[in-house]
């Protein structure tokens, strides 16, 4: 007797674990589903749509399943058998439309959806695009502003309500650059350089990460991302510019070695052409994941 209360005990604490958990996920942030920008609130809109259009053909399917079931049960007299039956057009009919009418709807909305979320598109604004070009390094990120002349690792401060246009390469393996709530991922490759167009509607912090497997220290690979009102913007970087230390081939060689939980930092002054020489791998690119590394190194610049 004793074993089988412990037996039910057990269930009954597995059951509240099970629970709790399901209550703590629901309270998870829904950052696809909580856009700050219009490609984001786009993204949103296209994955609501696909789903409905889905749900247009599952929820009839499953409750038709259910209704044959009970229909043709044992006990209904009324249900017809006939053993000689080979073929409907009313059946044929629906067999065949519903599904080319899922098609034909999901590859409207793919069509639209594609064109005007191209990444390389810009965002319609009267107020002229922040240029930031983005590197991807084993196992931070690097960005550069190269019109106020200074880079961060590892964090991203933009102004709200002003476009983003992002030049992005990568230094090391293939990777890729994604801000869940602003909307489009995009992939970072060495010796190339892809596009991108974000905007952030509204002041806030958001989380931006890399979503492709590149190694050891993938999961540490995240950044903040500052949209700051406009003036604070420019305050922030006048009080970065001309601060020490510099982005030159130096600092560049140092920041490029395997280093992980890499804490948010500055550079004062940038290489005019080093991004240039990154994607078309003047400067050599990194070795890749090749060594183990049992703990956190930092990147060679001034900590926030």
């Amino acid at each position: 007797m004793a074993d089988i209360s412990n037996t039910g005990a057990d269930v009954r604490d597995r059951l509240a674990i099970c629970i709790a958990a399901a209550l703590v996920l629901t309270g998870c942030h829904s950052a696809v589903l909580d856009p700050q920008g219009p490609i984001g609130q786009a993204d949103k809109t296209i994955l609501i749509d696909s789903l409905a259009i889905m749900l247009a053909i599952v929820v009839p399917t499953v409750l038709a399943t259910l209704g044959f079931a009970w229909w043709y049960r044992a006990s209904n007299s009324r249900a017809r058998h006939l053993p000689e039956w080979a073929s409907s057009g009313h059946v044929e009919l629906v067999v065949w439309s519903v599904p080319v009418m899922v098609i034909i709807l999901l590859g409207g909305v793919t069509w639209i959806g594609s064109h005007q979320l191209d990444p390389a598109k810009p965002i319609d604004s009267t107020t002229p695009a922040i240029d930031i070009e983005v590197v991807s390094l084993d196992w931070k990120w690097l960005f550069i502003y190269p019109k106020q002349n200074i880079a961060s690792v590892n964090q991203l401060t933009v102004p709200a309500g002003v476009p983003l246009h992002f030049s992005l390469t990568s230094a090391s393996v293939m990777n890729a650059f994604f801000i869940p709530q602003l909307g489009s991922m995009i992939y970072t490759m060495n010796g190339m350089v892809t596009q991108l167009n974000l905007q952030a509607d509204t002041p806030g912090t958001y989380r931006g990460l890399s979503s492709h497997y590149s190694g050891e220290g993938f999961s540490d690979m995240h950044f903040d991302v500052h949209a700051i009102p406009a003036d604070q913007f420019a305050a922030w970087v006048k009080a970065t510019q001309g601060t020490v230390p510099e982005l030159d081939d130096s600092s560049y060689s140092a920041l490029v070695q395997q280093s992980i939980n890499v804490p948010a930092s500055t550079f004062g002054d940038v290489d005019a052409d080093l991004f240039k020489r990154i994607a078309t791998m003047q400067i050599p690119p990194g070795g890749g994941p090749q060594t183990k590394h049992s703990g956190a190194s930092q990147a060679p610049a001034r900590e926030q």
